[in-house]
């Protein structure tokens, strides 16, 4: 909520009549609620101009020999506050810059893709999109020691959120990977951002950790899941992922958990084996398995689904056959928690603002930016989370070291 009394403004200088026939009019034109925002609007907007006229020297139209510089148009903006959100014009200027101390300049990922766009344009990286980009943003007058200051804020907020202690049992860990270009020796190349969330044992998902590497390499794992683990992350039962090369080794090595194949990506690479007029009714038969209340009934379709359809796809139902269990692991969990363990959708959507704020970069000067941008979205999106809803429900946690999470199950939660 703004606090009007933050503004220390002398007395305006518009006649009283003239304000008073500007409430009534808007009294007449809103209702309550209305009413409200449009007076808070008016009054901010004044106050904006009366801003404006010190800066300038002198009041709209008004010629004299003090005056600074000009106007130059507005930029819209938002300001939202607990009568809603303020549809605000923010005056420019021809010299100079003017932006009022109740609006926050820019909100975190906001500033660090700025950094990244300023520090890929001081390094050379002239590409037309940059360059256009940064044309249409007005930041060609920005200095390179403004753009060291805000990114040695930014890296510091980043740096404090993705290495904070863990503590307390999280006992579901979700692992993807979202792929950027990034300047490496003068080459452009591929790298992971591999990006892990977690839910405890108080419901709460949470991102827990970000790195940049070859997703391929089972060396790169290994260190990224320990250096989760030596900040506090314990209590671990199943990880989900997709099948990355060396990931179920690293898991194995460095945690005692099961590991959950992501079911949407296996069901894609299953269907490769057959064509593409039968994907329907092959996903259909698959899914069988799926609805299952149970782990046993589950594996039953599912071995029953291999054999129909080994005759014709001897391939797909041996592929079947050797992923059963890694495709059929979260059934052995809590039915509560169920439909959020057999594969990583619940990463999609804040995949996909990664990739939005990404591909407006293009391609990275360096890793450390990657690690600038990135860090800054998953910052604001952890927020965002812990203000929601539980993500889990809370006593069905108890049963995840029950000997039987259902009378029909026997297989151990514990990896082997």
């Amino acid at each position: 909520m703004v606090e009007f009394a933050d503004f220390n403004h002398g007395p305006m200088e518009t006649p009283m009549t003239e304000t008073n026939m500007s409430l009534i009019e808007l009294l007449q034109k809103h209702d309550e609620g209305d009413f409200l925002r449009a007076v808070t609007e008016a009054v901010l907007q004044t106050l904006m101009e009366h801003d404006v006229e010190g800066l300038i020297g002198a009041g709209r139209y008004e010629r004299g020999d003090g005056r600074q510089t000009w106007r130059n148009g507005y930029r819209d903006r938002e300001l939202k506050t607990r009568l809603g959100a303020l549809n605000l014009r923010v005056p420019k200027l021809r010299q100079g810059s003017y932006f009022p101390g109740f609006l926050e300049p820019r909100r975190t990922s906001e500033k660090a893709l700025v950094a990244v766009i300023q520090e890929a344009w001081i390094g050379g990286v002239s590409t037309r999109r940059v360059d256009e980009l940064v044309q249409a943003m007005g930041l060609s007058g920005i200095s390179k020691s403004t753009v060291s200051k805000l990114c040695k804020d930014i890296d510091e907020r980043v740096r404090d959120f993705l290495d904070r202690p863990l503590t307390g049992d999280w006992p579901y860990l979700w692992l993807d990977a979202t792929y950027l270009k990034v300047r490496q020796g003068g080459r452009i190349v591929s790298v992971a951002a591999i990006i892990a969330v977690a839910v405890n044992t108080d419901g709460r998902r949470e991102i827990i950790g970000l790195s940049i590497g070859p997703s391929e390499a089972e060396t790169f794992w290994v260190e990224f899941l320990r250096s989760l683990k030596s900040r506090g992350l314990g209590g671990l039962k199943l990880v989900i992922s997709d099948a990355h090369t060396g990931l179920k080794a690293a898991i194995a090595r460095v945690f005692e958990a099961t590991w959950q194949r992501c079911r949407v990506h296996w069901i894609r690479n299953a269907l490769a084996h057959v064509p593409k007029s039968q994907h329907t009714v092959v996903a259909a038969a698959i899914r069988q398995a799926f609805t299952q209340p149970d782990q046993k009934g589950a594996q039953e379709v599912w071995r029953h689904v291999a054999d129909q359809l080994r005759p014709r796809w001897p391939k797909l139902a041996t592929l079947m056959d050797e992923s059963e269990a890694d495709v059929l692991a979260y059934m052995a969990f809590p039915a509560q928690h169920r439909t959020k363990l057999h594969s990583t959708n619940p990463l999609e959507r804040l995949n996909k603002e990664v990739k939005r704020r990404a591909d407006v970069v293009g391609i990275f000067p360096n890793e450390e930016s990657i690690i600038r941008l990135i860090g800054a979205v998953l910052f604001e999106q952890n927020d965002d989370w812990q203000s929601q809803h539980r993500y889990m429900q809370v006593e069905a946690f108890a049963l995840i070291d029950a000997a039987q999470v259902d009378p029909l199950l026997s297989i151990s939660t514990q990896a082997a």
